[in-house]
């Protein structure tokens, strides 16, 4: 697996990170980011396994971004191990496997798999290891070890419907139990409401009956904070991006005092977009209200139309009166339509390769400021533009902070700039008009 480039730096006695996080792709990680930001962390994202050689000021947590949820079983677990090592010789105290608050996976995997990695490499003396996919400020809980989505059982919510994961089951227990075989148990909402002693209990008795990995019923953030005091002394962790702060809470990041806030770069400022989920629709909507749109047709592209160009030019006229937005985004029964002439892979292929390209064309025009909406998108992007590292800042939403790179491309100023990834489905529907200034 090719590493990202290191990056050098002279300052010496730097404070060692006490977290290292595994993400099973990019927008997840800037979701985990944030949550640690808001509890007071100091934290790098990297996008890709860092250098042993690459130097990172004083940190409270590094978060290291993978592209491992939807690729096979074999090579999710590859990188994951590596991203774990990396972390571990930078003495960080405690690993955490980040993966999506709907457990997006299938029954081959990859949650189940690369769980059972790192525990067979980092789990000693039978220690449980905690399943937490709950992020009560996104509106995931669990209830009895099944997950909801809002007021919806995750096989009811939208997701029943995603293209690579659907889910057809919310019992967290028996979707896990189906990658793994590892016994899986629960630990329910009565023994968090006790409290710390109370979980630590459960999970001792679920160690004497060799069950490797116990699912957590989490309904608020003060069940987090509860879990977090529980679970200081494991090695490695596993949930969504809300158990971080509960972690971060116990070990007293809010009385110490808060990191410098991340400064933010100004200027030009753009959208891309390639997710298709609700929210993503709402948001474009929106901000079509009053900016202006382009929509990327990969039909078009396919047909030889120079879309790129075409979008490019469009940027260029716009950009100086305010943020522009280039989007693929379209209804259920036009992507479908796309998927029918081109196939899915190749609708997908072009639609990536257009948007990312499109990107690295702002950067070009002199934008210093750009949302990316849509995990694969945020994918294709951050490797056109050869971001590794960025300073995590506060959130415009909950699991949507902007980060200012350290490394990649740079503006036609030289300038460094500022890129925010967001998933699909968090925001409200404001948020591509309102996220220029915020904390301005």
């Amino acid at each position: 697996m090719k590493k990202i480039p290191a990056v050098s730096n002279t300052e010496t006695n730097a404070k060692l990170p006490w977290l290292g996080v595994i993400a099973d792709d990019y927008t997840g990680a800037s979701d985990v980011a944030g949550t640690l930001v808001r509890a007071g962390m100091r934290v790098v994202q990297t996008f890709g396994i860092p250098e042993s050689s690459m130097q990172m000021r004083d940190v409270d947590c590094i978060v290291i971004s993978l592209k491992t949820r939807s690729v096979p079983v074999a090579e999710a677990v590859e990188q994951s191990l590596a991203a774990a090592h990396a972390l571990t010789m930078r003495g960080v105290q405690q690993l955490y496997f980040k993966y999506c608050s709907t457990f997006d996976s299938t029954a081959e995997g990859n949650i189940g798999p690369v769980a059972d990695a790192l525990r067979g490499e980092f789990v000693r003396d039978g220690q449980v290891t905690v399943v937490a996919p709950g992020t009560p400020a996104l509106r995931r809980t669990v209830y009895n070890g099944v997950l909801f989505a809002g007021m919806d059982l995750l096989q009811e919510s939208s997701m029943r419907h995603h293209p690579l994961t659907p889910m057809s089951d919310s019992n967290v227990a028996s979707l896990l139990q189906a990658q793994t075989k590892t016994p899986v148990g629960h630990v329910g909402y009565s023994a968090i409401e006790a409290g710390a002693a109370a979980v630590q209990s459960q999970l001792q008795i679920l160690s004497a009956a060799a069950t490797g990995y116990a699912v957590v019923d989490t309904l608020d953030d003060g069940h987090l904070a509860v879990l977090g005091s529980a679970l200081l002394d494991h090695r490695l962790v596993t949930g969504g991006s809300g158990l971080v702060g509960g972690l971060a809470v116990a070990r007293g990041a809010r009385v110490q005092p808060g990191p410098a806030p991340v400064t933010r770069p100004t200027g030009p400022a753009a959208v891309v977009a390639g997710s298709c989920s609700e929210m993503t629709r709402a948001q474009i909507n929106a901000f079509g209200q009053s900016r202006p749109c382009f929509l990327v047709d990969p039909v078009a592209i396919a047909d030889g139309q120079d879309v790129v160009a075409t979008a490019l030019d469009f940027a260029r006229q716009n950009m100086v009166d305010g943020p522009v937005l280039i989007h693929s985004t379209t209804s259920p029964e036009e992507v479908s339509r796309a998927q029918q002439q081109l196939g899915r892979a190749r609708a997908a292929e072009i639609t990536e390769q257009g948007l990312s390209t499109i990107a690295e064309g702002l950067i070009s025009l002199g934008c210093r400021q750009l949302i990316v909406a849509g995990g694969e998108t945020s994918g294709a992007v951050v490797r056109r533009l050869g971001i590794a590292t960025a300073r995590v800042g506060r959130e415009v939403a909950p699991g949507v902070p902007w980060l200012t790179t350290e490394t990649g491309l740079t503006t036609e100023t030289g300038d460094e700039f500022a890129i925010l990834l967001k998933s699909g489905n968090l925001g409200n529907p404001r948020l591509f008009l309102d996220a220029w200034d915020h904390d301005r």
